[in-house]
C-alpha cells in the first residue's frame, strides 16, 4: 500500500447528533479527535490512532467495500461535564481510509494498548504496490 496513491488520507464524513448548539458544537468538533500515524513494515502497515482514556469495547473497526473504517461512540452514561478549559476530547470520532488491494483485509488485527488503537494491516506477499517515477517534459 502506497501512502499517495491509495489516498490514506482521512476522508470528512457528516454527522448529526442530538442536543443543544453549544453540546452539538462540541460532538462535531471531537469527531475528528484522533490523530492517526502509519508506518510501513516489510510485511505490514502499522496504524497508531491516538485514542486515550477510551473504552476498549467502544471501538469499531470494519472494512466496508475498499475502505477501512474505524470508530468510536463513548457510552450514554458516559460524564460530559460543563468543562472550565478543554484541551482534549474523550468523546467520539470515525475515520475512513481507502485501501488498495495488497492488503490482506481478513487478517487485519488491532488492539487498543495505553490509550493508543494499534491496527496492523498485513500485505499480500507479491501484491505490493509499486512506485514509477513519471519524467517531466
Amino acid at each position: 500500500m502506497n501512502y499517495h496513491h491509495a489516498q490514506w488520507a482521512a476522508k470528512g464524513h457528516q454527522h448529526h447528533h442530538q442536543g443543544g448548539g453549544r453540546e452539538r458544537h462540541l460532538y462535531a468538533r471531537s469527531m475528528e479527535r484522533a490523530a492517526v500515524n502509519i508506518h510501513r513494515t516489510d510485511s505490514s502497515y502499522e496504524m497508531l490512532v491516538f485514542a486515550p482514556g477510551r473504552i476498549r469495547e467502544h471501538f469499531k473497526l470494519e472494512v466496508r467495500g475498499g475502505e477501512l473504517l474505524i470508530s468510536y461512540v463513548p457510552p450514554e452514561d458516559f460524564p460530559r461535564p460543563d468543562w472550565v478549559h478543554r484541551e482534549y476530547s474523550r468523546g467520539g470520532f470515525v475515520r475512513s481510509f481507502t485501501l488498495d488491494e495488497s492488503v490482506d483485509t481478513g487478517q487485519i488485527q488491532a488492539k487498543y494498548v495505553d490509550g493508543v488503537l494499534q491496527v496492523s494491516l498485513p500485505v499480500i506477499a507479491g501484491k505490493e504496490m509499486t512506485s514509477q517515477a513519471i519524467p517531466v517534459s
